[in-house]
């Protein structure tokens, strides 16, 4: 038979191991119990040409900026910030677009992902839904919104995208009726199926 001793030591394992376990996700889940994905590194800035037809945020000489080689998980209905680019050539989205080597139209609904979202180019020809400001639009991922490189000429002197970023063509801002002055909207967005 189990003395009260045996029993008490037993219980204080389990509430140690139970407390150790949740300690152990607590850590890896974030507010509402979302994944974290935390800055990787950081990049010295250098300044540039940095052409800034759609007022983009310019690397500094000196200033470190975060690098991320994760996003936060893809679910449903994702949150994340959309940001104005040009996809055109000689514009604020630097070199042609990853996917395809070409570049776009400002009037083509198209998009750029953060580095882990983008995932390798996992999500290239997919059409993601985009919806904010009570409006959804439907536009395709042609490109990776870098969030390990940038202060220099690939990247039009930008610093790296944050880990949550849709980078959208004014098509996209116009159809969900934005304000492009505004530069950035929370938004969520859903990946659909590859258009070929």
């Amino acid at each position: 038979m189990a003395t009260a001793g045996a029993i008490a030591s037993t219980a204080m394992f389990f509430l140690v191991v139970l407390s150790a376990s949740h300690m152990a996700s607590s850590l890896r889940l974030g507010a509402g119990g979302l994944g974290v994905c935390r800055a990787s590194g950081y990049l010295p800035g250098r300044s540039g040409n940095c052409e800034k037809s759609n007022d983009p945020d310019c690397c500094e000489d000196g200033k470190e900026y975060p690098q991320y080689r994760c996003s936060p998980p893809v679910m449903a209905s994702t949150k994340a910030v959309l940001t104005l680019n040009s996809f055109e050539k000689g514009k604020d989205g630097g070199g042609p677009s990853e996917c395809d080597n070409a570049y776009h139209s400002d009037e083509e609904k198209v998009v750029a992902l953060s580095t882990g979202w983008f995932s390798n180019m996992a999500r290239c020809g997919h059409q993601i839904k985009i919806s904010a400001n009570g409006n959804s639009v439907y536009a395709k991922v042609v490109d990776e919104c870098d969030s390990v490189h940038g202060c220099d000429d690939e990247h039009n002197f930008e610093p790296p995208c944050d880990n949550n970023i849709v980078d959208a063509s004014p098509a996209v801002w116009d159809a969900l009726g934005l304000d492009q002055s505004l530069g950035m909207v929370d938004i969520t967005w859903f990946c659909g199926q590859k258009i070929l």
